[in-house]
């Protein structure tokens, strides 16, 4: 049978780690990029004798990350032990929470511009929200890296505070996934909870997939799949294993619970092993920690919670008259946001300033492979420039080449460069005998005009720029034409 035939069900489990100075149960330093097993003491390294600490920031950040994405949060919380036998995990279990988790329930939205460019425009579930199962705080394991021979163990971030971030099996193809990811990754950092880098292992994700025949309403047998170190590598293994698993399916073989691993190289999943139930995993109670009651750590984070992406989104297009789309792209960075608010100063202005931003800040940022945070112009700039269009002073196309010398000497107002570029208003007495002397060679052009084909005063406007050197400003040339003409 095709693939349309089948039911895909697909959920995520997303590991972000929390923006903290320290770990969850002691006071090592999270800090990334640091001399191997040099962030490390007894507790992170499980020595006998050591005894946990609560991170009380971390389970701020947690609930703030359940606020953010409309989960409720229990009255009390409570800390278990996973017990499995790793060699990343030293004590031979990891401090999680198993019933009594922080977040449960809620949903992450996704965000047309965060699904994959070429479907943007054809977006199957537009306005989607993903339901979640719940978001729990964990510490995160040692780093294991495998060379031929041997395998070493870093355990820097061993400890480490971590969210794991449950979906329901509720999203349908690749694409959504994509989508999920990428609008997860906008709202943690909007909260300043996480930089939700993949390629600093800041986030990481495992996929649960299944297929089923249409009709059928139990879920089919959950695959899950390992070492998904992208979020384009996790739509490219969807694609594979929902193949994969239909081909099986067709061919009479009945798929089993498991876990596989990702291998970019050759573009398939390969089976690691059969997958463990909870029940494999001896939770139990945390005897070291007590339950914490969350009733003030709530009312305490409700004034944290930011302006998130998609209310920023509809602010924009009602307090600047922006597009859907202008306000999408915006809104897709944080920084490019702010960069857009400050320069916005004057909201009548604010169409005008964010076309200069969407199609010549982030051409040139895009040009210099620079981030907005980089970015050389000053908001500032993009207000005035907008400004002196807005007034006459220079023409689009001006502006355009003061923009690009401002680019390149950012220190210089746009007033001043374009002052020192010859733009400056022009003498009104020269331009307007320019503008007559036009009007006398082009008699013919002048009838035409006045018989009710006004597109030929753009012809003549033309003409004066050209005879000018570009100095006039090509609305007041056409105004100035229409009250000599008509």
């Amino acid at each position: 049978m095709p693939i349309s035939d089948y039911i895909v069900t697909i959920g995520l489990e997303v590991h972000c780690q929390i923006k903290s100075k320290s770990k969850m149960f002691c006071g090592c330093a999270t800090s990334f990029g640091e001399e191997p097993n040099s962030n490390i003491c007894p507790v992170c390294l499980g020595l006998p004798g050591a005894l946990p600490v609560l991170n009380k920031h971390a389970i701020e950040q947690t609930i703030l990350a359940g606020m953010m994405l409309e989960c409720s949060t229990p009255e009390i919380s409570k800390w278990d032990r996973k017990n499995y036998f790793y060699p990343d995990m030293p004590k031979n279990f990891q401090l999680t929470q198993f019933d009594l988790p922080l977040c449960i329930g809620g949903g992450v939205p996704l965000y047309d511009l965060a699904y994959p460019k070429e479907i943007q425009n054809e977006i199957p579930s537009p306005g989607k929200v993903v339901k979640l199962t719940r978001i729990h705080l964990e510490e995160d394991v040692a780093k294991s890296t495998h060379h031929s021979n041997n395998s070493t163990i870093d355990f820097n971030r061993a400890g480490t505070p971590l969210m794991e971030i449950v979906s329901d099996p509720d999203i349908e193809t690749p694409e959504q996934a994509y989508a999920y990811l990428k609008s997860l990754q906008q709202i943690l950092v909007y909260g300043g909870i996480s930089d939700a880098d993949m390629e600093k292992g800041q986030m990481r994700c495992d996929v649960n997939v299944s297929l089923r025949p249409h009709g059928q309403v139990e879920l089919g047998e959950k695959v899950e799949l390992k070492n998904l170190n992208s979020i384009s590598a996790v739509r490219s293994s969807l694609y594979y294993e929902i193949q994969r698993q239909a081909e099986e399916l067709d061919a009479g073989i009945t798929q089993i619970q498991s876990t596989r691993r990702w291998d970019a190289d050759i573009g398939e999943t390969q089976m690691m092993r059969t997958k463990e139930d909870a029940h494999d995993y001896r939770y139990f109670p945390e005897p070291d920690l007590l339950p914490i009651k969350t009733a003030q750590l709530v009312e305490k984070m409700r004034s944290h919670v930011p302006e998130l992406p998609h209310h920023k989104r509809a602010r924009f297009e009602q307090d600047f008259g922006l597009s859907p789309y202008d306000a999408d792209v915006l809104t897709s960075d944080q920084h490019l946001a702010d960069y857009f608010e400050e320069a916005a100063k004057e909201p009548k202005l604010g169409k005008k300033v964010a076309n200069w931003i969407t199609n010549s800040v982030l051409a040139k940022l895009n040009e210099d492979n620079i981030t907005i945070q980089e970015c050389p112009l000053p908001a500032a700039h993009i207000l005035e420039l907008a400004k002196l269009v807005e007034a006459g002073a220079v023409s689009n196309n001006q502006a355009r080449d003061v923009f690009a010398e401002l680019w390149k000497k950012p220190s210089v107002s746009p007033a001043e460069q374009s002052k020192a570029m010859g733009f400056e208003p022009a003498d009104t007495g020269a331009i307007e005998s320019i503008i007559d002397e036009v009007i006398n060679l082009n008699p013919d052009k002048v009838a035409e005009i006045q018989a009710g084909n006004e597109k030929l005063l753009n012809f003549l406007t033309g003409q004066v720029m050209k005879a000018s050197k570009g100095k006039a400003n090509p609305k007041m040339v056409t105004d100035c034409l229409k009250g000599k003409i008509l």
